[in-house]
């Protein structure tokens, strides 16, 4: 166990090195060849996780134990088509059933009938939809800054600024929009549909707290209100409300104040509504949910984190392991590229120059 232990701490500092490196420094020889030109449609996708920590050499056991927040993104190449007119105007079946809706939202179902959503229909819901190419990931426990370097490098390194068509797809959170800022100012800022779901959702429920009817048929006006790309909308019945309560915009609220979710929904609303023109979206052949991120999310939580699962805070620890599984996780192969050719391979010669894991990139 110690020596997959040492091998991981190893493989994972170097595969850290590699992604500080710029694109033109990186060693040819330990990363998948670049794509022959950019894609027809470039989709950057970004995400946080948590992962449990301790603080290492402190002896045996778990020692200051603490939750630390994990950067993860998906950078994908994927197939385009333009439409004439948006090819899908209605709100998607999914979001109309209520455990799903109320899935997304974390909370009990509201008790009303909704529509059943058939094989054949999320077939055909699938027609339209940009299907992915080609996918590479992150993971890191760095900061937002040091981490929106790294996403603007491999989407460099992949010829993703490049592509006639890109987009730049995330939650609500100003650190999203103040990466997308600095590095993908070229692609197109879009809002995860999913995101404003789970907000208006809230919203209904608490407005409508005595019929569940209403709230229900609430909630589905204002989600395809939002879906039409009209949730301008939206946004003055919000206001309304508050007003009637005397509730005032960008006032704080306790965290169990009874009509926090209200409050809630009209500021993410409001704050978000330039990146809500989804109806736009869909006619330039472009996604608008990070369902692909969410998923990656998960792929990567199946590997760190668990029961009684913790991770030594720093390189040797939980940053190695977040690299080694967005390498395993990303469809070029690098990992096995990486390992093929990286010093000390048993199959490779070793070579007396410098070692990989030092480069000063």
């Amino acid at each position: 166990m110690k020596t997959i232990e040492r091998v991981l701490h190893d493989v994972g500092s170097e595969l850290k090195s590699l992604r500080g490196c710029p694109p033109s420094r990186l060693p040819k020889s330990l990363v998948p060849p670049p794509p022959a030109g950019p894609p027809q449609l470039a989709v950057v996708m970004f995400d946080g996780g948590r992962m449990m920590t301790r603080q290492p050499e402190r002896g045996p056991g778990v020692h200051e134990q603490a939750w630390r927040e994990t950067k993860n993104a998906s950078l994908e190449s994927m197939t385009h088509q333009r439409h004439a007119e948006d090819p899908r105007p209605e709100l998607p079946l999914c979001f109309q059933e209520p455990e799903h809706v109320a899935e997304l939202a974390g909370t009990a179902a509201l008790p009303v009938p909704g529509p059943v959503q058939t094989t054949l229909d999320r077939a055909s819901a699938d027609d339209d939809h940009p299907q992915r190419l080609v996918r590479t990931c992150l993971s890191s426990l760095d900061n937002s800054k040091e981490f929106g370097l790294q996403m603007s490098r491999e989407a460099k390194r992949r010829c993703l600024d490049q592509a006639s068509q890109k987009a730049f797809i995330g939650d609500g959170l100003p650190a999203n929009w103040t990466i997308w800022k600095k590095h993908f100012r070229d692609f197109v800022p879009i809002l995860d549909f999913m995101h404003a779901v789970e907000y208006v959702y809230a919203a209904a429920i608490v407005i409508h707290a005595e019929n569940p009817l209403v709230a229900w048929a609430s909630y589905r006006q204002w989600a395809q209100l939002c879906w039409s790309g009209h949730v301008r909308e939206v946004i003055p019945e919000l206001l309304t409300w508050l007003d009637d309560h005397d509730l005032r915009p960008g006032q704080t609220l306790d965290e169990q104040h009874p009509h926090k979710a209200v409050h809630d929904a009209h500021r993410y609303l409001s704050n978000n509504a330039s990146r809500m023109n989804y109806a736009v979206y869909r006619t330039q052949g472009l996604p608008v949910t990070s369902a692909p991120m969410e998923s990656l999310v998960k792929q990567i939580n199946l590997r760190v984190k668990g029961t009684e699962m913790f991770w030594n805070d720093g390189l040797k620890g939980g940053e190695a392991i977040l690299q080694i599984r967005s390498a395993a996780l990303s469809d070029d192969g690098r990992l096995k590229t990486y390992l093929t050719h990286r010093p000390g391979c048993p199959y490779v010669r070793r070579t007396t120059g410098t070692a990989y894991g030092t480069l000063n990139c």
